[in-house]
């Protein structure tokens, strides 16, 4: 798996940081860091959910 997000399309919601806060956080502006591009097969699960909720579409999980 490999996750990416795209800053330029970051609304800021924060619902990543809020599901798989292992894999993702927030700036200073309120835009979404990946803290982790290739997490562990526990946060696997959590990584696509935040996909999935992101309401911008940032976040870009490959399997």
């Amino acid at each position: 798996m490999r996750v990416t997000a795209d800053r330029n399309v970051c609304v800021g919601a924060g619902l990543c940081a809020l599901t798989a806060p292992e894999i993702f956080d927030q700036d200073d502006d309120g835009l979404v860091t990946v803290l982790k591009s290739d997490p562990d097969d526990d946060s696997r699960p959590a990584a696509r959910e935040a996909g999935v909720l992101c309401p911008s579409g940032a976040i870009r999980i490959a399997e």
